[in-house]
């Protein structure tokens, strides 16, 4: 592991600051070890890229953090509790979690969409309103243009920035992104990785980014975690992990 990551990891667990953390955690599936013993923390309005080749274990463990999955050994904590301690509706509801399908209600016009979660969390109807106005406005879709309209009249890109208005309706603390961008065209990716940024620097959310991108990692994350067939192989800022000497590093390094 590379030396500024471990300095990281060690303030985090010494400091409490943590808004998550991997204590240790293992995970098996039908006898196959795909997390091995990770640990690693992550602060509040950090943005934290999980790089890794197809089947390192990164998507497993950002499934970790809304209890869609759970450790075989080990903990994952959000806020100092472990997802096996909250209620998970209610941890579900606290998160914004988007993936590369998007996963919108067909059904529902994109107003409908946005304020879903806020909606189901029980805001009055005008609070929502004004919300979702909000939010699409964020996200460079122009309310009175996009309110009314059904998933299937959007672009891909135009879907995916709806689902990440939706990721942030109910002001969640905790982001998680699961390769959004890798279904898109490359300047349709370039143009939501900065607005990712502009949304990232403006709303301060803490982020748990997945990726097999190194250029996507480089420019999203303010810290990289490298995983390599389920063990933490680096963890380190974009800056630093250029020069990283690893081999698995290295292969990623090898194709910019």
């Amino acid at each position: 592991m590379g030396g500024s990551g471990l300095a990281l990891r060690r303030e985090s667990l010494d400091g409490d600051l943590s808004l998550l953390e991997f204590r240790d955690v293992s995970y098996r599936l039908d006898g196959n070890l795909i997390l091995d013993k990770l640990s690693l923390c992550v602060e509040p309005g950090r943005t934290l890229v999980l790089l890794g080749r197809s089947g390192s274990g990164k998507t497993t463990a950002l499934k970790m953090l809304n209890g869609l999955l759970f450790p075989s050994s080990g903990g994952v904590f959000v806020e100092d509790r472990a997802t096996t301690d909250w209620d998970l509706i209610e941890l579900r509801r606290s998160i914004g979690y988007v993936i590369q399908e998007v996963g919108l209600f067909p059904h529902f016009t994109i107003g409908e969409n946005v304020g879903l979660v806020p909606r189901l969390k029980g805001w009055p109807p005008e609070r929502v309103t004004v919300r979702v106005a909000e939010l699409l406005h964020q996200v460079g879709l122009e309310p009175a243009q996009f309110l009314q309209r059904y998933p299937r009249q959007l672009s891909g890109g135009q879907r995916q920035r709806v689902g990440v208005a939706r990721a942030l309706a109910a002001e969640p603390k905790l982001l998680l992104f699961d390769e959004p961008f890798g279904a898109l065209d490359p300047v349709t990716r370039v143009e939501l990785q900065d607005q990712f940024l502009e949304l990232r620097d403006h709303l301060q959310k803490t982020s748990i980014f997945v990726t097999h991108d190194v250029r996507e990692a480089l420019r999203l994350g303010t810290e990289i975690a490298l995983l390599h067939r389920g063990r933490l192989e680096v963890l380190t800022t974009p800056a630093e992990f250029l020069n990283s000497k690893g081999e698995e590093a290295r292969a990623f390094l090898s194709t910019l």
